[in-house]
């Protein structure tokens, strides 16, 4: 049986640039519409516009039965929230997952937002040190694929990040074990599974050519989660709070490029005295 490799060549990888960019750039547009008095639904409309002014289509729209751009996930919510009607109050913390589909290369990433409330100082507070936590737990994740030799070791450092990181409050981050990153490509989602957490199974090689969409998604109480009455949306079963992001990676012969940051992963990287190098 023939089986697509998930390695991709220089010439693929430079192809992939391009939807990241696009992706990153529809994420800037939710950001700047994330307010107070907004919908989740105006949130999507930013991003969709950039992602069609820039050439690009909807990924999430060819998934079946999805007819967004976006992802949007509120407080409780931690992934997979359908944009609609729901309008944004002080306080909330609110999750953006958009993809972009570039001439055949597929685009993938997600950022946390807190919407601003100067009334509850100390609720702004516990929800921006979780964001905090799970990007950082992502550049974790990121920097360990420039030197490791196996994609479990990936999700380990996520993990060890979070356990070296715990909230100020006390107790643990939880990790969704659900839900987990995936390969990038031709497809939005391809193999291999990019797992958040240890995992006995070392998984797939790290070499030249692969590309991961690594995403962490974690929240303040509980890792269990269900899913809501519209078979999309999924919320942690205690209430506590989610947060989610998301970047597309490639790993390549002269390095690593984050594919859906403006500036390839520079100043994530930064701590980790990583200096990202595009495909050539």
């Amino acid at each position: 049986m023939f089986r697509r490799s998930i390695y991709k060549t220089p010439a693929q990888l430079r192809a992939m640039i391009e939807p990241g960019f696009i992706t990153a750039a529809s994420l800037d547009a939710a950001g700047a519409a994330i307010r107070a008095g907004a919908t989740t639904a105006d949130v999507d409309a930013a991003a969709s516009a950039t992602v069609v002014a820039r050439g690009a289509e909807s990924n999430f729209k060819l998934v079946r039965g999805y007819h967004h751009t976006t992802c949007i996930s509120v407080n409780e919510q931690v992934v997979h929230g359908i944009p609609g009607s729901r309008v944004l109050e002080p306080g909330d913390i609110v999750s953006v997952d958009s993809g972009a589909q570039f001439r055949g290369w597929n685009g993938d990433s997600a950022r946390t937002f807190i919407v601003p409330d100067p009334e509850r100082t100390e609720m702004i507070a516990r929800r921006e040190e979780l964001s905090r936590a799970t990007e950082r737990s992502m550049w974790a994740g990121i920097a360990a694929m420039a030197s490791v030799s196996h994609i479990g070791e990936i999700g380990a450092a996520i993990q060890e990040h979070l356990e070296a990181n715990p909230p100020s409050a006390g107790g643990d981050w939880g990790i969704l074990r659900e839900y987990v990153g995936h390969g990038i490509g031709r497809k939005m989602h391809e193999a291999p599974s990019v797992f958040n957490y240890r995992t006995p199974d070392p998984g797939a090689e790290v070499k030249p050519g692969l590309v991961l969409a690594i995403e962490p998604m974690v929240t303040a109480g509980s890792e269990q989660t269900l899913i809501e009455e519209d078979d999309w949306t999924i919320s942690t079963v205690d209430g506590s709070d989610g947060s989610h992001w998301e970047h597309s990676v490639a790993l390549h012969a002269d390095g690593i490029w984050v594919l859906t940051a403006p500036d390839g992963g520079a100043a994530g990287l930064a701590p980790w005295g990583i200096t990202p190098t595009p495909p050539a």
